[in-house]
């Protein structure tokens, strides 16, 4: 019979002992981040040892899984990148308050490389030297100018359609006028208009980054689809959006935000 050495049985149980205790002090640790300005929304926390991650809310409140060992970086554009490892303190508390120091980043000379841009728009355009833009139009493709229908709009249109004519017969146009009784007719009109306002929001989505609205509008990542419709019901909203002006458009979500956050609770 062979005898298994004295310390290796110790090696096999030190290794079994760090495993039971690394399983006995995992927990989900809660807590919050904090700064002097208070603009604590949106932080990212990451736990880089499991490659978990959080983020906090409008009020820096956060939760992730953690580990006795785990280090945990706290990371967002306004505050400088902050890193600390769960040790037993940390792993015990019920509440873990994370201080972030803003983050002052200033460039002294910035070169733009191989355009030499000089940042005056009107310069730099006419020194770049730009080829064609390819495009429908520039390729003379038939009907490269015609706006693609909606499904709403296309659907109104086979709604609206009128008689048929083959050769000197013409068929009558009960279709439009069915749908005009049952009331088809106005409510894909109805639809269109919908349909044209929320594509208008989605423009906005897109020329705005969520960030802005989380940070600078204080409006919850979660919310912002909601506040969009809010800002849909305005009745300048159409020629704000249509007008293509940033600036205009941003002052006009920016003022409705206060709105929404005052109606929302979320002051």
């Amino acid at each position: 019979m062979r005898i298994v050495p004295i310390y290796l049985v110790f090696i096999i149980y030190s290794v079994f002992a760090q495993a039971l205790m690394a399983q006995d002090f995992s927990k989900i640790l809660e807590g919050k981040v904090y700064s002097d300005d208070g603009d604590v929304a949106a932080t990212h926390v990451l736990n880089t040892t499991t490659k978990k991650a959080a983020i906090t809310d409008i009020n820096g409140f956060f939760s992730i899984a953690v580990s006795l060992g785990d280090t945990l970086v706290f990371s967002a554009v306004q505050y400088k990148r902050k890193e600390m490892v769960v040790n037993t303190s940390i792993l015990e508390s019920k509440f873990l308050s994370v201080p972030l120091e803003e983050s002052n980043i200033a460039l002294d000379e910035v070169i733009v490389m191989p355009y030499n841009l000089t940042g005056e728009l009107g310069r730099d355009m006419n020194n770049m030297d730009v080829g064609t833009v390819i495009s429908a139009t520039s390729l003379g493709l038939p009907n490269a100018h015609v706006k693609p229908l909606m499904q709403s709009e296309r659907l109104l249109r086979e709604a609206s359609m009128g008689p048929l004519s083959i050769g000197m017969l013409t068929s009558i146009p009960f279709n439009p006028i069915i749908n005009a009784i049952s009331g088809r007719t106005k409510m894909l009109k109805k639809r269109v208009a919908r349909d044209i306002k929320y594509n208008k929001s989605q423009q906005i989505r897109t020329q705005f980054a969520d960030s802005l609205f989380v940070l600078q509008l204080k409006i919850p990542m979660e919310k912002i689809d909601d506040f969009l419709y809010f800002c849909e019901v305005d009745t300048n909203f159409n020629a704000v959006v249509d007008s293509q002006d940033l600036f205009a458009i941003w002052e006009f979500i920016k003022q409705k935000s206060v709105i929404y956050r005052k109606n929302n609770g979320l002051e």
